[in-house]
């Protein structure tokens, strides 16, 4: 275990001295949404109130929480303490999927695959990731996936703050297994959800002003669909990029129109993601993992908005999946961590390329969504494979009593249920 834990150490100086600029990264800078916008929010939220009327306050109410937590060390001035608080969020998620992996069966080089994608996939987002406070929000969401096999209640509260926090956590409610387990957690989520919300909105003004920040929103430049318009502006196209909402968009002739699409793509997503669990027969100790994994993934895609920072959610989904080792995740993981890399240069260090829409902004474009949507079709087939397909075909053709342990549809509790899980995913992932 020295070795990732050296290399986390390592990488995780680098980082530091990057946001706190001893080490200069080319491009726009990425520290200046703490420096400036996160610390107007503080200032503002400090006295009692959401940022009403500020239409790049697009939260849901706990994220109140993470833009306040500086004031945890009153002995820095904000953006240092925002870091040294991300890189505390980071060293969680690493100590998590450390204990997860040692859990996990196998050989001891083997072992640690998921912790070393995330000491190698955080790293490789370069500043921008300590830089924003999605780290802190897939840090919960690692939390409630390590746990949700021992303590389902902990996991569903976990999961309603990662919702509250940033909305996307939520989809880690989609994998959970059929019966108690189901009931435990989405009840917590239900109750937590909703009491946080009713304090929020008791205590703070504003806090529910998020719902409407975003409804005329145009196709953020880094997106699936915004493609459509990088090549159209060397044909003719009449549109224009703008900073609009907080992110740097097209906005223009038939944006809506990709808008829109973008919008019926993630409804066809989630119609997928019910037809696959209304589908499912069986369950091993990484399902529940895998399945978030693949619907952030397709939600990420249809996005109309791919914010570089989103990758650090991907890279902890994928860490998990690894990390748990009775799903067939690993290469939707790879082709996550090289799409890391590529968005570090096309954000920071190409930025302006991709805003000019040249060659090089454009290929790199390509290059990192082509991962993503390879990553998110892998990702799909293979859990639709593992939890659907293969056990059909095992009962279908008698053999489905010879699997050790296996898991029904039900799912399981307890220790007999997740041995039962673990012995299963082993022979599926023969």
């Amino acid at each position: 275990m020295r070795l990732p834990v050296a290399a986390w150490a390592a990488t995780r100086t680098v980082l530091l001295l990057c946001v706190f600029k001893v080490i200069t990264v080319p491009g726009p800078d990425v520290t200046s949404d703490v420096s400036v916008i996160y610390q107007g929010w503080y200032e503002v939220l400090r006295t009692g109130a959401f940022p009403q009327g500020d239409v790049t306050w697009q939260y849901p109410p706990a994220a109140a929480l993470a833009i306040l937590s500086p004031a945890l060390l009153p002995f820095l001035e904000y953006p240092a303490a925002f870091y040294v608080l991300a890189c505390a969020a980071d060293a969680v998620a690493f100590a998590l999927l450390l204990h997860a992996s040692r859990r996990a069966p196998g050989v001891a080089r083997r072992r640690y695959a998921g912790a070393w994608v995330w000491v190698a996939g955080v790293p490789l987002l370069g500043p921008t990731v300590y830089a924003r406070y999605d780290l802190m929000v897939t840090a919960v969401a690692v939390a409630a996936l390590t746990v949700l096999a021992r303590r389902p209640r902990v996991a569903g509260a976990l999961v309603a703050l990662g919702a509250l926090l940033k909305v996307w956590p939520a989809l880690l409610l989609a994998g959970t297994p059929r019966g108690r387990v189901t009931r435990v957690v989405w009840g917590t989520a239900l109750v937590t959800a909703v009491a946080l919300t009713a304090a929020f909105a008791a205590a703070m003004p504003g806090a529910l002003e998020f719902l409407t920040h975003q409804r005329d929103r145009g196709t953020e430049v880094e997106s699936v669909g915004a493609l459509v318009f990088h090549v159209a502006r060397h044909f003719g196209w009449e549109g224009r990029v703008l900073l609009n909402y907080g992110s740097v968009e097209f906005l223009g002739p038939h944006v809506e129109t990709v808008s829109a699409a973008a919008l019926v793509c993630s409804v066809a997503a989630f119609g997928w993601l019910l037809r696959w669990r209304l589908r499912a027969v069986r369950w091993t100790a990484s399902t529940a993992a895998d399945a978030a994994f693949a619907a952030v993934l397709l939600f990420t895609v249809t996005s109309r908005v791919i914010s570089p920072q989103y990758m650090v959610w991907l890279v902890g989904l994928a860490a998990v999946c690894v990390a748990l080792r009775t799903g067939r995740q690993g290469l939707p993981a790879v082709l996550v961590v090289v799409a890391t890399g590529v968005t570090l240069l096309e954000f920071p260090l190409h930025f302006g390329s991709v805003v000019a829409s040249d060659a090089l902004g454009i290929t790199l474009l390509v290059v990192r969504n082509g991962l993503l949507l390879a990553a998110a079709a892998l990702a799909c087939a293979r859990l639709w494979r593992t939890t659907v397909t293969e056990p059909s075909r095992r009962a279908e053709d008698g053999r489905d009593g010879e699997e050790p342990g296996a898991t029904g549809s039900d799912g399981g509790d307890g220790p007999e249920a997740d041995a039962g899980a673990t012995a299963s995913g082993r022979l599926l992932a023969r």
